[in-house]
């Protein structure tokens, strides 16, 4: 797949790499929380679960984030469920024990009850069927596109109701975005380098359209918002 001069370009990021040492990849979480902090990642996954939860009665609304990696985004959301009347359960899962580690100490530290955190890697290991809501942000980008129409449908499979993808959008406006925001607001080394190099792998709102339709999720809506990223949102029939 390629967007009109400017094709999809993946580059391994220094965060999927083995033997990357602990503190660095820290760092790298650290910054990833930041930036997800300004680009206001949770407020824009909020909104659809706030809406479901409204919808289930008698029963919490239960979401699993895939490949969460420090967690921040799931808190973020636990931090908004703890100002509302509503019953959620919320449980993110990553490959990555340093991940699961850094997210666990900051729910914590947040006393965030809402919110747990475990190991799963989202690619080789079954997913469980009995959350009402799976979903993922800033990972599809991540895989290539077999692999990404693959990581869909099982998603699709294992979601009650409805799977939300926030990620990346793929452009030359997006990759100068990422490279000012990864070099002002963080100095992981790490973040420096995939961040631009994420945009590059990232997918263009055709190109995720089409990857919906080879795993059948067919009505999928895409929501773009700042900064250069779209939201998708699945709702099972």
């Amino acid at each position: 797949m390629t967007a009109t001069g400017w094709p999809r370009v993946r580059q391994q990021e220094l965060m999927d790499q083995s033997g990357l040492r602990a503190e660095d990849h820290r760092q790298a979480l650290l910054g990833l929380r930041r930036i997800n902090q300004i680009s206001r990642t949770a407020s824009h996954i909020w909104g659809p679960l706030e809406q479901l939860a409204r919808q289930v009665e008698g029963r919490k609304l239960r979401v699993l984030d895939l490949a969460c990696g420090g967690g921040d985004v799931l808190i973020g959301c636990a931090h908004r469920l703890a100002n509302r009347r509503l019953a959620m359960e919320l449980h993110g899962v990553d490959r990555s024990e340093t991940a699961i580690a850094a997210a666990q100490i900051l729910s914590r530290q947040a006393g965030m009850k809402s919110v747990s955190f475990s190991h799963l890697d989202a690619l080789s290991d079954e997913l469980p069927g009995d959350y009402d809501v799976v979903m993922s942000t800033l990972f599809l980008h991540h895989l290539a596109e077999d692999q990404a129409a693959l990581l869909l449908s099982r998603m699709a499979v294992a979601a009650r109701q409805v799977v939300l993808i926030d990620d990346l959008l793929r452009s030359r406006y997006a990759y100068g975005l990422a490279w000012l925001a990864c070099h002002t607001l963080t100095r992981s080394r790490i973040v420096r380098f995939d961040g631009p190099v994420s945009v590059r792998a990232a997918f263009t709102v055709d190109e995720l359209r089409d990857l919906c339709g080879r795993a059948e999720m067919r009505g999928a809506t895409f929501t773009r918002h700042w900064p250069a990223r779209v939201l998708m949102q699945w709702t099972k029939p």
